[in-house]
């Protein structure tokens, strides 16, 4: 079963940041069962290449993505986010 989360996740990215590549990864299944996962959000890994990061340092690209998946966040859909977040020449 397709989970949902994933194509919002996607939308929002796009949508925000215009990505030059982009993979989200659900870990979920890794981390089921987990106390401070009983409410049943999803773990993620997103990784992603933007211009938008161009300039930014890592703290600061990190915080693009919270800042454009904050509803998730706050709706509790995600509980966990992984980011690799590179600029457009890959760094």
């Amino acid at each position: 079963m397709e989970n949902p989360y994933l194509s919002q996740i996607k939308s929002l990215l796009e949508a925000d940041l215009n990505p030059l590549k982009l993979e989200i990864i659900d870990n979920s299944h890794l981390h089921r069962g987990h106390a401070s996962n009983t409410y049943g959000g999803g773990h993620y890994q997103v990784i992603l290449q933007a211009e938008a990061f161009n300039g930014l340092n890592a703290i600061q690209r990190h915080r693009l993505v919270y800042k454009t998946l904050q509803s998730l966040l706050d709706s509790k859909e995600i509980h966990a986010l992984q980011i690799e977040a590179k600029d457009s020449n890959g760094c």
